[in-house]
């Protein structure tokens, strides 16, 4: 009889201790990004530029690589038939990369084949050089985002321990409730930061695809000059 007396009296604490609630705070997801502090200014600053940068790249790159799907065989068709003055034209009129390059080439017809593909290859730097501006900025931001929330973390904590020797509350509610907030810059720092990294990535690995195809559309060039020769 005492044992069953002590069991329910062991139930009926566990069941008080689980009927008190914790005070609870809903917080916004804007909110939650105040709470990380000044820092969070320069951050999302630098999230637009990026947003900014990757899309104005990725049309600017898009303008400059969309080729028509028969535009070689147009250029091949007219040197053939030896309309040199028709395939410039045709070529300069394409207003890409590639057709600045083949154009080019067909500018210096008659020249060696080795001072034309240096002139080839000269106007290629130049027009992948222009798809490439502006990616460092990305990579700056890629490397400085994260910085900047650890900074903002570092800052917040430093204050927290500052607060607590001052007024010597070192309760966990104090500790853990500071840093949770000061955590937020670096959580914010990392997806800024690897947002950039992405989209740099992206954008760069598109250019490398382009140069290769412009590497072999200067190679079946170099062979249409040779079918002519």
């Amino acid at each position: 009889m005492q044992f069953f007396q002590l069991f329910l009296l062991q139930i009926t604490d566990t069941t008080a201790t689980q009927s008190i609630a914790l005070p609870t705070q809903k917080l916004t997801f804007f909110e939650l990004l105040l709470k990380g502090g000044v820092i969070m200014i320069p951050l999302l600053i630098l999230s637009i530029i990026a947003f900014a940068l990757i899309i104005e790249r990725w049309l600017a790159i898009n303008s400059l690589t969309k080729v028509e799907a028969n535009f070689f065989n147009n250029i091949k068709s007219m040197l053939s038939n030896g309309n040199v003055r028709g395939a410039q034209d045709f070529a300069e009129s394409n207003n890409t990369s590639i057709g600045k390059v083949i154009a080019e080439g067909i500018r210096y017809i008659g020249y060696p084949y080795s001072e034309i593909e240096t002139y080839m290859s000269d106007t290629a730097n130049i027009e992948l050089g222009k798809m490439e501006n502006k990616l460092n900025y990305l990579g700056i931001i890629a490397g400085i985002a994260p910085m900047l929330g650890f900074v903002g973390t570092i800052a917040g904590i430093i204050k927290i321990f500052y607060n607590i020797s001052v007024t010597d509350n070192i309760s966990i509610g104090v500790i853990s409730g500071g840093l949770y907030e000061k955590m937020i810059a670096s959580g914010t720092g990392l997806i800024v930061g690897i947002f950039a990294f992405i989209g740099n990535q992206l954008l760069q690995s598109k250019i490398d695809r382009y140069a290769l195809k412009m590497q072999e559309m200067v190679k079946s060039f170099r062979s249409v000059l040779l079918q002519k020769a």
